[in-house]
């Protein structure tokens, strides 16, 4: 037997290579066949003949199939294309400018870091807690697809006491994240050709998730006179029968612009006209609000909620954007339909996060008094911040209402000329010579469909940001006069 392997091993037959160096020679193994059949034979088994040299050959064919692969491979060329559709996606610009900006810092550069879209507070004590308990406790394993009753029950009770809008569990899917919540609806409701309509400025992922469904994003452009909100007129003229969904955030990114409710009532009686359009609600931001400006969920407002998808969750109110947990809520036809796409990609999100996620619903209205205490922190940045910027020459603000995040407007330095670095033509040159000459990483308006800004994100302590905006003033006051 070891001689007739050995024989496989170094030979193949004639029919199956053309490399005559690899013919295989029949009568050896012929020879060994009453061998085979008495080893057979000893262990009792009833192969016969035929079965023997048909599993004898079709070892002999996968052998063959490698030796040729092998002698080809240098004429082969693997094909490295990718999806149309993966090719028809930009990369996230604030990821790239977040990473370049870390890997800065940990080479020693002393960059202030202004461009992520993370609050710099700890996540509260009582949410940390019931999440280590979670893993001493052993929640440590799958739990059902769109998430635990517990938790969609007390996301269901949220949504009626905080936002005035009724759900079952059944209406709700748990994700990993908001921005997974946000992909799979666009991916549950669009079909190829159909439109997205995306007012800007937008957050930077919205019009790459509708490109990857196969839709096609329709920009709806406002300006920082309007406060950076959607007009319902320009809307009304871009609806198509094509137009499938509306993207709203309220407070946004990257503005911080709040939307009142008499707006949302005029969009909404645009929205209404139109049967095939949907509107998907991102309401991250909701509990990070200053006074007077007040948050109203579209799905609240008369003969919205059929057609609304919200969506939320718990990384910036909470500040738990490492636990990597949000949720939807919309009917039922729509949510099972996203709930599908999540059991066939990620499945459920993280037990522990979920425990995590129970205890701060429970902290109270809006999160009680810990997140109060991170609104007024936010607050009082905007405030210096706003102050700052206004005594420099050509800058133009609209005050946010709400998130944590400044659009500046900075088209008044374009065409400026710098020695040793060269024209700033645009918001992504402005970017690079504030993070090269400044050491200041910020995000070029141009990400958000708005080239004339630059988003400066006040999710860090106070005496940070006044350093970064000294730094940012002597990198300004350097340039030469625009043309």
């Amino acid at each position: 037997m070891a001689a007739q392997i050995s024989g496989i091993s170094s030979t193949c037959s004639t029919a199956s290579c053309k490399d005559q160096s690899l013919k295989l020679d029949f009568d050896s193994l012929c020879s060994n066949r009453s061998t085979s059949i008495s080893f057979s034979s000893q262990l009792n088994t009833n192969l016969s003949i035929k079965s023997l040299e048909t599993r004898r050959m079709r070892k002999l064919s996968t052998i063959c199939s490698a030796v040729i692969l092998e002698s080809n491979s240098e004429k082969m060329e693997l094909d490295t294309s990718l999806s149309p559709r993966v090719n028809s996606v930009k990369p996230s610009k604030t990821v790239a400018i977040t990473d370049q900006a870390t890997a800065l810092v940990e080479a020693g550069v002393p960059v202030i870091r202004l461009a992520a879209g993370e609050p710099d507070f700890d996540t509260p004590s009582v949410i940390a807690e019931a999440g280590i308990n979670a893993i001493r406790e052993g929640y440590t394993r799958y739990t059902p697809n769109a998430g635990t009753l517990e938790l969609r029950t007390a996301i269901c009770k949220k949504l009626k006491d905080e936002n005035d809008i009724s759900y079952t569990p059944d209406q709700i899917v748990v994700s990993n994240g908001a921005k997974q919540s946000i992909l799979q609806a666009i991916l549950a409701v669009c079909s190829p050709g159909d439109e997205v309509m995306i007012p800007a400025p937008f957050w930077v992922s919205y019009p790459e998730m509708a490109r990857l469904a196969d839709a096609t994003p329709v920009i709806l452009p406002a300006s920082i006179s309007e406060n950076f909100l959607l007009d319902p007129k320009l809307l009304e003229a871009k609806l198509t029968d094509k137009s499938r969904l509306l993207i709203l955030c309220s407070p946004s990114n990257p503005t911080g612009s709040v939307y009142p409710k008499k707006l949302l009532e005029e969009i909404a009686r645009v929205v209404a006209k139109h049967p095939r359009l949907l509107v998907l609600s991102d309401e991250i931001y909701e509990h990070i609000i200053y006074s007077p400006a007040v948050h109203t969920s579209f799905a609240s407002l008369p003969g919205m909620w059929e057609r609304t998808l919200t969506v939320n969750g718990f990384s910036k109110a909470f500040a738990m954007t490492g636990w990597r947990l949000g949720y939807i809520a919309g009917p039922k036809h729509f949510i099972a339909a996203c709930n599908k796409i999540q059991s066939q990609s990620t499945s459920g999100a993280s037990s522990i996060a979920q425990k995590a996620a129970v205890a701060a619903l429970g902290m109270g209205y809006a999160g009680g008094e810990a997140i109060s205490q991170m609104v007024k922190a936010f607050r009082e940045r905007r405030d210096f911040l706003v102050k700052a910027f206004g005594e420099l020459d050509g800058v133009k603000i609209s005050e946010p209402q709400g998130a944590f995040y400044l659009f500046l407007d900075f088209s008044y330095y374009y065409g400026t000329e710098v020695d040793g670095f060269g024209s700033i033509k645009d918001s992504e040159s402005l970017c690079r010579y504030l993070l090269e000459k400044g050491q200041v990483a910020l995000v070029p308006g141009d990400a958000f469909g708005d080239d004339t800004c630059i988003r400066i994100s006040y999710a860090a302590s106070l005496s940070t940001l006044q350093a970064a905006f000294e730094r940012i003033k002597k990198a300004v006051l350097t340039l030469k006069s625009p043309q």
